[in-house]
């Protein structure tokens, strides 16, 4: 299927909402998401808050690629701080914490309750994420942090819907293709990067390389 012909599904914001704040981790999350909504005539922006990425040059490169492509659609793009020593305290005696576990609730609602913040001071009445677009994350478990979140502040919802779903997941690689986006091989914390190589290593394969662009050599 061709993404540039490609009947959407028109969208609508929970509970007659008028203005979302959409966190973003990356812009291969993000592409898909961002191309629905504005498909379907929504107002949003993009509110990126990921303290947990590691080490910065990933931080900065993930961000960057965010950027590029907010600025291609004329999307706002809210660039928060990178508060990464709060983000390991939080962290502390979860080092070796499983994927999907305590640990990464503790990130999503560290960054939904900053996102929840930063809605609520500046009139966005919705708030979601890209992260749930991801297979290797629990749609469950970052919809009930950020229902949290957003059920701190009056008159907020956090959106639920799901993104993989109706082609997402398969359009989302395609617009990373299309768009030459950085394809992280890890979720972005020093933990999950330890955690990644070790089971490289113990595969046979070569660890992680750090910026590495596997759509960048391909011709156009």
């Amino acid at each position: 299927m061709n993404n540039d012909t490609l009947i959407r599904e028109k969208l609508t914001l929970p509970n007659e909402g008028k203005k979302l704040l959409l966190h973003s981790c990356c812009a291969p999350c993000a592409g898909e998401v961002m191309e629905a909504l504005i498909a379907s005539d929504i107002t949003f922006t993009i509110y990126f808050y990921n303290p947990n990425i590691h080490p910065r040059t990933e931080y900065d490169l993930r961000k960057e690629e965010n950027i590029r492509f907010a600025e291609k659609h004329n999307i706002p793009f809210i660039d928060a701080d990178y508060d990464v020593d709060h983000w390991f305290d939080l962290a502390k005696g979860m080092e070796n914490e499983p994927e999907k576990g305590i640990r990464c609730t503790m990130c999503f609602d560290m960054r939904f309750e900053k996102t929840a913040e930063y809605a609520a001071a500046n009139g966005f009445d919705v708030i979601s994420s890209s992260l749930g677009i991801s297979r290797w994350k629990n749609m469950n478990q970052i919809n009930d942090c950020g229902v949290k979140a957003a059920s701190r502040h009056p008159d907020m919802d956090y959106w639920t819907l799901n993104w993989r779903k109706k082609g997402g997941s398969g359009r989302m690689l395609e617009i990373s293709k299309r768009e030459r986006f950085y394809m992280q091989e890890y979720c972005g914390c020093a933990y999950s990067l330890r955690d990644t190589n070790r089971w490289r290593v113990s595969t046979g394969r070569d660890k992680i390389e750090l910026g590495k662009n596997y759509y960048s050599d391909e011709t156009q």
